[in-house]
């Protein structure tokens, strides 16, 4: 389909869909009306017609990345302590001691479909001293719940290590980012962080587990306004109608529902260097077969390890394209990638580790529809490597639409122990690189 009759066909599904979409929202008052309306403005804009110019730049950086370091094999080795930023990303921002005084050049350093978001970069620093979570509609300052409703875009840090459970879902505003860095940030235990049509969000350096669905009730959702939400589904992190999200360097575990839910037309999103563990039902990108306005969905899961107690979606998609890269899956117990309703996965240079139960040595899964379907949906596998009988079942035509003349490939499935040793949340210390 031509780029300019997608983007129209997109916006006629945002226009008959969005007044009508509600979330977790009781009364969807003019506020909200106002917000899902300009969500749908800011996600066309930031919709890539060619996606493959994302990709091929994504390569490039990872390239360079590895090309200024030693690439052998003998680096796999024993972690002694010194910096080692073995992707793009990190070596943006990792190996630099002064990195307490430079915080913000982290937004500098995200690569892929989430590539413009700066979160908070251009506000001032509001430090988090307390990790009570007592009052919905009027936190306490100095609180996180009184950080991330502030209507000006703000750098989050934490004062001291601390364990937030929070009340009810964490609803955080545009332009913030919530950076985790020097102290160890625990959300566990309580509702779930929300991200709900807004923009311009970077979630870094903390740890969320143990998430359960809050009850609902009246809570703040900015500085000028509050109103009664229905229960919250326990997601890690619910991604809802949002653009321009970066979440990196994310440990997670264990939550009621999903640990990362993209819906509801979100899209220009990066995942990277997150560590997911002991977990049903993992990702989840797009939740409707019915919502067509997820096609404007365009993520990049890039450098993640899913590691122990997995079982599946990790992710699985709806609708939009999806780059999967160099990205280390030791783990799961059904299958790793999965969707329905034709979207478009590229798979690049990952490693595919299946488990012992020979039933489920497949990589991907299909719903909804007979091969006669699903195989003109572009699934596409280049450089992954297969281990332990791990096999992926490609599907339709090659997705670059462009002359692969002069352009660098993502590096392949052997690499990607190196380029994941550090996924998770860092142990950061002033003035020694993370």
């Amino acid at each position: 389909m031509e780029p300019m009759k997608l983007i129209l066909l997109l916006l006629c599904f945002f226009v008959a869909i969005f007044p009508i979409t509600r979330a977790h929202i009781a009364d969807f008052d003019e506020e909200w009306q106002k917000r899902a309306e300009e969500a749908r403005k800011v996600a066309l804009e930031a919709y890539q017609p060619n996606p493959e110019d994302v990709i091929d730049h994504f390569n490039n950086q990872v390239q360079g990345a590895l090309n200024g370091t030693n690439s052998t094999r003998r680096n796999l080795g024993k972690y002694k302590g010194t910096c080692l930023a073995t992707n793009p990303i990190d070596r943006c921002w990792r190996c630099q001691k002064d990195w307490v005084k430079n915080r913000k050049k982290l937004a500098n350093c995200v690569i892929g479909f989430g590539r413009r978001t700066t979160g908070g970069k251009h506000g001032k620093i509001y430090v988090v001293r307390e990790s009570s979570d007592n009052d919905m509609v009027n936190p306490k300052p100095g609180t996180l719940r009184h950080a991330v409703i502030q209507p000006e875009p703000l750098w989050i840090i934490f004062s001291h290590n601390m364990r937030i459970r929070l009340s009810q879902e964490l609803i955080v505003t545009s332009n913030k980012t919530i950076d985790g860095r020097g102290a160890n940030v625990h959300i566990c235990n309580g509702a779930q962080i929300t991200l709900q049509f807004v923009k311009n969000v970077i979630i870094h350096g903390i740890h969320i587990h143990d998430t359960k669905a809050g009850y609902g009730g009246l809570i703040r959702d900015s500085v000028n306004h509050y109103g009664f939400r229905t229960n919250s589904d326990g997601d890690g992190i619910s991604i809802y109608g949002s653009t321009n999200i970066w979440i990196d360097h994310i440990s997670m575990s264990n939550s009621d529902d999903g640990l990362i839910d993209v819906i509801q037309g979100s899209t220009a999103i990066t995942i990277s260097n997150c560590h997911f563990t002991k977990h049903n039902e993992v990702m989840l990108f797009g939740a409707s077969d019915s919502f067509a306005g997820d096609a404007v969905m365009q993520i990049t899961l890039a450098f993640n390890h899913f590691g122990q107690g997995l079982v599946q979606r990790m992710p699985r998609c709806r609708w939009g394209f999806f780059h999967v890269v160099n990205n280390d899956y030791t783990h799961w117990l059904m299958y790793a990638i999965g969707g329905s309703q034709h979207p478009s996965i590229l798979s690049q240079g990952n490693r595919f580790i299946a488990p012992p139960n020979v039933a489920c040595k497949e990589v991907t899964k299909r719903d909804y529809a007979p091969e006669s379907v699903w195989r003109t949906w572009n699934w596409r596998s280049e450089g992954d490597l297969m281990m332990n009988g791990a096999f992926f079942v490609k599907s339709g035509s090659p997705i670059r639409k462009m002359s692969r003349k002069n352009v660098i490939k993502a590096k392949p499935g052997t690499y990607v122990r190196r380029l994941t040793r550090f996924a998770g949340c860092l142990n950061c210390v002033k003035d020694k690189p993370c």
